[in-house]
C-alpha cells in the first residue's frame, strides 16, 4: 500500500452504530459517550441518500486503492464503522449495499458474540458479502497512545490473529480506538503486521510508518445533519476544517487533563442523555 497512496488524499468517515436512542445499549457498547456517535436509523437512512446524491463515484475500499494502482479520479472516499455492534449486520450493511457501497467494519475482538456486539457468524457473513473487516483492538482502551509499547502491540497482534482465525484469511487492516494516536501506535501496529490503519485525526493526509499506511478519518456524531456528512465525503473544506479545530481542542484537553477529562466527559454525556438537546 505504500506506493500507491502515501502523500495522497483520502476522506474517510467514521460511523459507529444505527440505533434508536432510546435503547441506543442494544448495540454497540452502552456507555453515554458512545451513544454521542450512534445514530437514529431514519437519520442514518437519510446521511446514505444525501451522501450519495452528493458525492461523485462509490465509497472505495483500502483493496481497490492496491488494485487500481492509484489511479482513482478525484479525491477517493471511504466508509468506516468503528466497535463492532450488532448494528453493523442487522441494520447497516443492507443499507449500505441497497446503494451499491461496501465498507470497513472494525470489531473490538474481546466483545464478539457479547449482548449487542456481533456474532462470529455476523463477522463472516458480512465478509462473504464483500465489506472489509478489521481490528479496533481486543479491549478497546479509550486511551490507547498512553499504554506500554508491549500491550498496545499485544491488543494488535491478538486481536487480528482472532479476526484471522475466524475468516480464515489475514488481517491486516485496523482502526485506532479511543482516538488517541501518536506515533507509537502507528509503530506498534506495524510490529504486529499491521498493514493499514485508520485513526481517528479529521485529514485527508495519508502518511506511512514504518510500512504502515496511515489514514486519517472524519468523525459522524448523531446530531450531524446529513448535509454536513455529504459535504465533507464530498472533500468540502470548511466543514472538514471546523472538525479539525474542535479536534485539535479536544486533544489538548485531553493531554492536560488525561483521566480526570474522561471522568468529566462521561458525566457530561451522562446529564446530555437524560436531558436531550432538542
Amino acid at each position: 500500500m505504500k506506493n500507491v497512496t502515501e502523500n495522497n488524499r483520502v476522506v474517510s468517515l467514521i460511523y459507529h452504530d444505527v440505533v434508536e436512542r432510546e435503547v441506543h445499549h442494544l448495540s454497540g457498547f452502552p456507555s453515554a459517550d458512545a451513544a454521542l456517535y450512534k445514530l437514529d436509523p431514519e437519520l442514518f437512512r437519510q446521511h446514505i441518500d444525501t451522501i450519495a446524491r452528493t458525492v461523485s463515484g462509490l465509497p472505495v475500499l483500502v483493496t481497490e486503492l492496491a488494485a487500481t494502482n492509484n489511479a482513482l479520479s478525484g479525491t477517493p472516499w471511504m466508509i468506516t464503522f468503528d466497535d463492532g455492534g450488532a448494528s453493523f449486520h442487522t441494520r447497516i450493511a443492507d443499507l449500505l449495499e441497497n446503494q451499491g457501497w461496501r465498507a470497513h467494519f472494525f470489531v473490538a475482538t474481546d466483545y464478539i458474540g457479547k449482548p449487542g456486539f456481533m456474532s462470529p457468524e455476523q463477522i463472516r457473513d458480512l465478509r462473504h458479502r464483500g465489506h472489509i473487516i478489521g481490528s479496533h483492538s481486543c479491549s478497546h482502551p479509550l486511551r490507547f497512545a498512553s499504554r506500554p509499547w508491549n500491550e498496545m502491540e499485544r491488543e494488535w497482534s491478538e486481536s487480528t490473529s482472532v479476526l484471522s482465525e475466524l475468516l480464515e484469511e489475514p488481517v491486516r487492516i485496523a482502526s485506532l480506538p479511543g482516538g488517541q494516536y501518536s506515533k507509537q501506535v502507528a509503530q506498534t501496529a506495524a510490529a504486529a503486521g499491521i498493514k493499514v490503519l485508520f485513526t481517528s485525526e479529521p485529514t485527508t493526509r495519508t502518511t506511512e510508518v514504518e510500512g504502515c499506511l496511515v489514514l486519517g478519518r472524519y468523525s459522524i456524531q448523531r446530531w450531524m445533519s446529513p448535509a454536513v456528512a455529504a459535504a465533507i465525503a464530498s472533500g468540502r473544506f470548511a466543514p472538514r476544517f471546523r472538525q479539525l479545530v474542535w479536534w485539535e481542542f479536544k486533544k489538548f484537553s485531553k493531554t492536560v487533563g488525561g483521566n480526570f477529562y474522561l471522568r468529566a466527559r462521561e458525566k457530561w454525556m451522562n446529564e446530555l442523555n437524560r436531558n436531550p438537546v432538542k
